[in-house]
C-alpha cells in the first residue's frame, strides 16, 4: 500500500474544552468530533447516532472498518457496544492519530486498531471485508475528493461482504452532495437510504450491497443493545424507520 504523506503535509487539529466537553476542530468554526467530558463514551453529535443506525440493519456486525477517526467518537462506542465486532480505523493525518489519548480512544489490540494510512488506498486494496464500512472523512477542506470520487465508492461496493453495508457521512449543504449521493446510487444499484439529521447539517447515507434494508423493513425490531446504547440511539432508529417507509410502499 502506498506510503502517506509526511506529517508536515498534513494540517494539525486543535482542542477546544469547555465545562462539559472537548472537541476536536480543523477551524473554530466546523467541529470535527465533540466529547463529553463525563461520558467520554458516549456520541455527543446527532450525526454520529444516526450513523450507528446501520445496526438496524446489521445488528451483529464482525468486522468493522471506518475511514476517518476525528475523536474517535463511532470507533468508542463500536468497541465498547458491540465487543464480538473487530474495528479497524484508517485515519491519514498523523496529528490526529496522535491526539487518540485526549479522547479515550482504545489502545490497538486484538479487537482494535488504528492505522495511518489513505482511506481511498486503503479500500481499493481491500486487504479486509467487512460487513459495516463508515466513511466519515474530512479535512480542512471538507470530504477531500478522494473520499467522494465513483471509484471510491466503486472500491466501496467490492470491499464489503456480500450483504455488507456502507455508511457515509456528507455535509447537508455540500454544493456536490447530490452528486456524491448518485454516485453511491451507481455503485450500489440503487440500494441507498439518505437520512437528513434534525439539523439539516448533516446527510448520512446507507448502501445495502445485499438484501439489509428488506430484512430492517421485514423485522423491524431493535437490535440486542446495552440499555445505554439503546437510549442512545432510540431517536436515530426512529429517524431510519420513518425514512424506510416510503421504500415499504413503493
Amino acid at each position: 500500500m502506498p506510503d502517506t504523506l509526511d506529517a508536515a503535509d498534513h494540517v494539525k487539529p486543535f482542542v477546544y474544552e469547555s465545562l462539559t466537553s472537548k472537541a476536536l476542530h480543523f477551524s473554530i468554526s466546523a467541529i470535527q468530533s465533540r466529547m463529553k467530558l463525563r461520558d467520554p463514551y458516549a456520541l455527543d453529535l446527532e450525526y454520529t447516532r444516526t450513523m450507528m443506525g446501520f445496526l438496524l440493519f446489521n445488528p451483529e456486525p464482525r468486522q468493522i472498518v471506518m475511514i476517518g477517526l476525528g475523536g474517535g467518537s463511532l470507533a468508542k462506542f463500536c468497541f465498547h457496544h458491540l465487543p464480538h465486532a473487530s474495528i479497524q480505523v484508517a485515519e491519514i493525518n498523523p496529528h490526529v492519530i496522535a491526539l487518540r489519548d485526549e479522547f479515550h480512544v482504545p489502545p490497538d489490540g486484538e479487537r482494535f486498531r488504528v492505522i495511518e494510512t489513505d482511506g481511498a488506498q486503503f479500500v481499493r486494496h481491500r486487504v479486509t471485508r467487512p460487513d459495516v464500512l463508515i466513511v466519515d472523512g474530512f479535512d480542512t477542506e471538507g470530504q477531500p475528493p478522494r473520499l467522494a470520487s465513483q471509484r471510491f465508492y466503486d472500491d466501496c461496493h467490492e470491499m464489503l461482504q456480500p450483504d455488507g453495508i456502507l455508511v457515509v457521512n456528507l455535509h447537508y449543504g455540500h454544493r456536490q452532495r447530490d452528486a456524491f449521493i448518485e454516485r453511491i446510487r451507481r455503485s450500489f444499484d440503487g440500494a441507498v437510504l439518505v437520512v437528513d439529521d434534525g439539523e439539516l447539517s448533516n446527510s448520512v447515507v446507507f448502501a445495502s450491497k445485499g438484501h439489509a434494508f428488506s430484512q430492517a423493513e421485514r423485522e423491524g425490531s431493535p437490535p440486542p443493545l446495552s440499555p445505554s446504547a439503546g437510549e442512545q440511539l432510540a431517536e436515530a432508529f426512529a429517524l431510519i424507520r420513518r425514512a424506510l417507509k416510503p421504500r415499504r410502499q413503493a
